[in-house]
């Protein structure tokens, strides 16, 4: 799967699975992730409980569903391996997302990951 293409053109739901390093574990909506390249992302967060936890627990999850009938999607494995906290990178980067861009925002971290592993959305045939 060529993700560029493919979160550039998919519409849907995305969510993201974090969990502190006790095991406590957080669910939260997430915009699509920000593509660096077909093995790295990463997504503008706040400083609230997803963003504490991957402080912590550097492993998380996220899972993005199709709009549409039936249940079409992926679910990609993650590893945070860095972040920054320039506003002009960020800015720049969330002009990715022309439609949910709000230079407005305060988005105070960018946080890369490394896709370990991804599925579809339903099944177990791992990619």
């Amino acid at each position: 799967m060529n993700l560029s293409e493919y979160f550039q053109d998919a519409k849907g739901t995305g969510v993201l699975a974090t969990s502190d390093s006790d095991g406590n574990v957080d669910i939260a909506i997430y915009s699509r992730p920000y593509i660096i390249d077909e093995k790295k992302i990463a997504f503008s967060m706040l400083e609230r409980l997803s963003y504490a936890n991957v402080q912590s627990n550097p492993k998380a999850a996220y899972m993005f569903i199709e709009q549409g009938q039936g249940y079409s999607g992926t679910r990609l494995y993650l590893t945070k391996i860095g972040e920054e906290q320039d506003p002009e990178r960020i800015n720049e980067i969330k002009k990715q997302h022309s439609k949910t861009y709000n230079p407005e925002e305060t988005h105070k971290h960018l946080v890369y990951f490394t896709i370990d592993k991804s599925r579809p959305l339903i099944g177990d045939k791992a990619d």
